[in-house]
Order: C-alpha cells, then sequence, then structure tokens
C-alpha cells in the first residue's frame, strides 16, 4: 500500500456486509483515503496493509507478524467484541491501539438467537421440519423430547450476554445455574441464578449454553473428557466461539449417545475465515444437532451499529481523541 496525501490511510482487512459504505462515509468525511480488501491469511494483510495508519478487521488474523510488518498503524479496530484474532499483546508493544465494540452492540440478538437454538434442538424443530418436508407426518419422528419445566439451564459465563439469556430462559420454568470464575458468587445469586463449579455445571446441566471468550483457557474446553461427564439427555449450546468445542469430539459425543443433541452458533474450523469453503465437516451430517453460520449478533440494527463503532473508533484514534472501547493500554508498550 502507497502513502497517500492527507490524513493516512484505513483498511478494511476483509469484511462480508456486500459494501462499505457506512465506513467510507465515517474515514472518508474525516479525510482519510479508505482501502477495502478480502485478506484472509495473515500474509495478504501484510501485503495489503503494511502503511496503513488504521485497520479494520472482521474475521482475518492480525497476528505479531503482521503487527511487526506494519510502518505506519496506530490503531486495530475489531468488527465485533472478542479480540482473540488480533494479538493485542504485540500491539501494545508496539504502541497500536486495539479497539473493540462493547457487548450491547448484538447483547438482545444473541441472547435471542441463544434461546432459539436451545428451543429448536429441545423441540426437535429441524427434525420435525425434515421429515415433514420427505412427507413424515408423525409426532414420534422427535421422540424423546421432554418437558423443559424443571430442569437445569446451565450456562458457562455470566457476563452482560448470559444476564439476557438467563431472563429469558427463566419464562420457562427452568432452573438458571451459572459458572464464571470472574464473578463473586453474591452478584451471581443476585440475579436468582445458582453459581456453580465448571464440573457442577457440566455433570448437572441438562441444557447448557456457552457464552464465555475464546482464551487460551476456553479453547476445546468442552473436549472429549469434558462431553463424556454430561448427561446422556443433555443438550449443548454454543452461540461463544466455535474453537471452544472439540468438533471431533463433539461429533464422536452425538453419534455414540454421549449427550442427546446439540445446537452450535459455530464450527471449530470457523468457516467465515477460509476462502472457499466447502461443508465437509462430518456434524452437518447428524440429526441431532442444528447449526446456525456465526449468525446470532445478526440483525439489520447491530450490523449498522458495529461498522460504525469500528469505523469511528479508528478515526477517534488517528485524530488524538482517546477511543471509547480500548481493548490495551498503548502507554504499556514500547
Amino acid at each position: 500500500m502507497t502513502r497517500t496525501d492527507g490524513n493516512g490511510t484505513i483498511l478494511i482487512a476483509d469484511y462480508d456486509f456486500g459494501d462499505v459504505d457506512i465506513e467510507r462515509a465515517i474515514i472518508e468525511g474525516a479525510g482519510f483515503q479508505l482501502i477495502a480488501e478480502q485478506c484472509k491469511i495473515e500474509d495478504e494483510v501484510i501485503e495489503k496493509g503494511r502503511d496503513a495508519d488504521g485497520v479494520l478487521t472482521q474475521y482475518v488474523r492480525i497476528g505479531s507478524r503482521a503487527i511487526d510488518a506494519f510502518t505506519r498503524c496506530r490503531v486495530i479496530a475489531r468488527y465485533g467484541t472478542g479480540v482473540d484474532i488480533v494479538d493485542v499483546d504485540a500491539a501494545t508493544r508496539r504502541g497500536i491501539q486495539v479497539t473493540n465494540a462493547p457487548n450491547e452492540w448484538c447483547a438482545e440478538e444473541v441472547a435471542d438467537h441463544a434461546i432459539a437454538l436451545w428451543l429448536a434442538a429441545a423441540r426437535k424443530i429441524c427434525q420435525y421440519d425434515r421429515a415433514t418436508r420427505q412427507g413424515e407426518w408423525h409426532w414420534k419422528t422427535g421422540r424423546p423430547i421432554r418437558r423443559l419445566r424443571g430442569r437445569v439451564f446451565g450456562l458457562l459465563s455470566f457476563g452482560y450476554i448470559a444476564r439476557l439469556i438467563a431472563e429469558r430462559a427463566k419464562g420457562f420454568g427452568v432452573e438458571v445455574w451459572a459458572h464464571d470464575p470472574f464473578l463473586d458468587e453474591p452478584e451471581i445469586r443476585s440475579r436468582d441464578v445458582r453459581p456453580v463449579s465448571f464440573d457442577d455445571l457440566v455433570e448437572g446441566a441438562d441444557y447448557l449454553v456457552i457464552q464465555s471468550p475464546l482464551t487460551p483457557q476456553t479453547h476445546h474446553a468442552f473436549d472429549r473428557a469434558t462431553l463424556h461427564r454430561m448427561k446422556p439427555t443433555a443438550i449443548l449450546i454454543n452461540t461463544g466461539r466455535g474453537p471452544i468445542v472439540d468438533d471431533a469430539a463433539i461429533y464422536q459425543a452425538l453419534t455414540e449417545g454421549w449427550i442427546a443433541g446439540a445446537a452450535l452458533d459455530d464450527l471449530e474450523e470457523e468457516p467465515a475465515k477460509q476462502r472457499d469453503w466447502r461443508p465437509r465437516n462430518a456434524l452437518l451430517k447428524l440429526p441431532n444437532v442444528v447449526i446456525t453460520p456465526h449468525a446470532a449478533y445478526y440483525s439489520e440494527e447491530a450490523m449498522r451499529t458495529v461498522r460504525r463503532i469500528a469505523a469511528e473508533e479508528a478515526v477517534r484514534v488517528l485524530t488524538g481523541q482517546p477511543p471509547h472501547s480500548p481493548v490495551n493500554d498503548v502507554t504499556a508498550g514500547g
């Protein structure tokens, strides 16, 4: 990328919105040049963004190699809340500000989607739909289905979104449990939710919703050993990151009856981060799993909001203003 006259250049490393009109209005309106690319790997980020003053990223990883290759970058703005695709430590060392969007931009959508996935899996909605379209009209198609009221609804994490999920779930008469190592038990109890250990959550939940961030500690938290400890009637719902669940392990759990079902808003392979992805994952052929394409955050309103936040954060930093949602403290950098 060639340095331009004016305030500088901002690169959108990748996006799947169909256009960048929202970002363009904000970025060019502030006097910056906008370059929009579709990078899938870090080498492409380096090629396209070496001399950019700011970078926006949706899916592609901005790791230490890219960060060390940047010659002018002062801000990396993430479309979304999670920053597992950005090497924040490397950015901090280089004095590059990392920003994200606070949970609120899509909290209602994710909470709604989690409940929808839970009900679809528990009530065998997709299974009924497929059978009906093939000419089978019978309630026995979904057998067995168990009553929701009185069962244990578990949450891994109890942050802002998880609390919205809990509020919705209570209306179905379930007992809500939560495990969050970063919260004191009284804070969880104040929401009429039972705080439990991770072991108790895994072993006691009839329905378990993963709403935790992807970290080295949560990567493959649901592996064969964990899934084997769940109830054989349990249903696992993941509206967090795909790699929190080991795809091979949950395939075995679903085919061998360790658990009854699953509803996943992403796969470990994270198809959106790949070019020319093909549906070869064996999970896609199982009748007892519902899979959506990492769409829990989506609504038209949410997408407009997060695009605006990312663009405005990049402009804010590059014009000497403090970001509204900083991830790192650049004063700690070298």
